[in-house]
């Protein structure tokens, strides 16, 4: 059993990729696995650090306007393709999955063009352009999000999986979270994060709307800053002559590399919409109040947040409305509603996919046998 897998660029790409591979190597230890990605990518990091076979391909994205950059950038697309055909004609793969990202253009055409099976997946509910393309193609089309059916042709092809989760974040207890921060049982809890690279509109608002929160005697809140954003984030909350160590009901931190303890033990949260975080959240039950990314490709982080809204698992805030007074109305009204928190809680939980993973080992083990 051979399997080829393709995504990069983001964590959002690299990781159900990963999480595919290391699945199939526990159910089938005699599996192989190859992860074509870039050099440029996150990948390059991230995949040889789980001792995965790695291989790259040049190729970067298209830009949307014609000029030089464009001409460069097709030289590299078919360069890259080249590069694809070898590595797949070499390694013979069963079935090939692309999770995202314009390395999987390449890959996964070159795969079927070797009449290889292929398949893709899409995190966002507004799929990206390489993925449109690529669906045309492959034999099966898995979805994160019921909502970005309709923007493709193949009805037929399309598999709704969700988006699979760690298994530390759906086995880690709500207890073992409040210990690990030092939280009380009896309160509250607030999640808040902007992503492993924070989010500086978002911490400006939470530091507006801190003078307020901090009077909820039963209250109690993570803050992630990001690394790039945590000293500003002090220093703002020094000028309101706030200090975190003065209050115990408070940790701000600038990232937390075990996110499996501030989800178990949150109780709301607040953050962006990326499709990751989003999956998280929802297989740990969690009602949001998301504040989509403006500069996402294709705005999908507005799509993503509009599919929980919609399911009303989530409250949404434009960034372009976020203040600290609109943010700080809606941390109060989940926190001082426990009926509302608790329905909402039932719809996120019922928009999660728990078992996403195993509803997408079973369709690569189809394809493989």
């Amino acid at each position: 059993m051979r399997i080829l897998l393709a995504g990069g660029g983001t964590g959002g790409h690299i990781y159900p990729a990963l999480a595919i591979a290391e699945k199939m190597k526990t159910l089938h230890p005699e599996c192989e696995i190859l992860y074509v990605g870039t050099q440029k990518g996150l990948e390059n990091r991230i995949v040889p650090q789980r001792k995965i076979p790695f291989r790259t391909i040049v190729v970067e994205g298209l830009p949307r306007k014609i000029s030089p950059a464009m001409f460069q950038a097709l030289g590299k697309a078919v360069g890259g393709c080249l590069e694809a055909r070898k590595i797949v004609k070499e390694f013979s793969p069963d079935v090939v999955i692309g999770t995202g990202g314009y390395v999987c253009g390449p890959v996964v055409l070159a795969a079927r063009m070797a009449g290889i099976p292929a398949m893709i997946h899409e995190q966002n509910a507004f799929p990206g352009v390489t993925n449109k393309i690529l669906a045309h193609f492959v034999n099966r089309i898995m979805v994160n999000f019921q909502a970005s059916e309709q923007y493709f042709v193949h009805k037929e092809r399309i598999c709704v999986t969700g988006l699979p989760v760690r298994q530390e974040v759906l086995n880690t207890e709500r207890q073992a979270g409040l210990d690990y921060f030092g939280f009380s049982e009896e309160k509250t809890t607030l999640l808040v994060s902007g992503g492993s690279r924070g989010a500086r509109s978002l911490n400006r608002a939470m530091v507006a709307a801190y003078p307020e929160l901090l009077k909820q005697k039963d209250l109690q809140i993570l803050h992630l800053t990001g690394a790039a954003d945590y000293a500003d984030t002090l220093k703002a909350l020094g000028e309101k002559q706030i200090y975190p160590e003065d209050y115990p009901q408070l940790n701000i931190c600038p990232y937390l590399d075990e996110m499996q303890y501030g989800l178990a033990a949150a109780d709301f949260c607040v953050g962006r919409a990326g499709a990751t975080f989003l999956a998280e959240i929802t297989a740990c039950g969690l009602p949001a109040i998301l504040v989509p990314y403006p500069y996402a490709a294709e705005n999908h982080q507005e799509y993503n947040a509009r599919a929980l809204v919609d399911q009303n698992a989530a409250y949404m805030i434009l960034d372009r409305d976020l203040t600290g007074d609109s943010l700080r109305q809606n941390i109060l009204d989940l926190y001082q509603n426990r009926e509302k928190r608790l329905r909402m809680a039932a719809c996120a939980r019922a928009a999660g996919k728990r078992d996403a993973l195993d509803q997408i080992v079973h369709l690569v083990e189809q394809y493989c046998k």
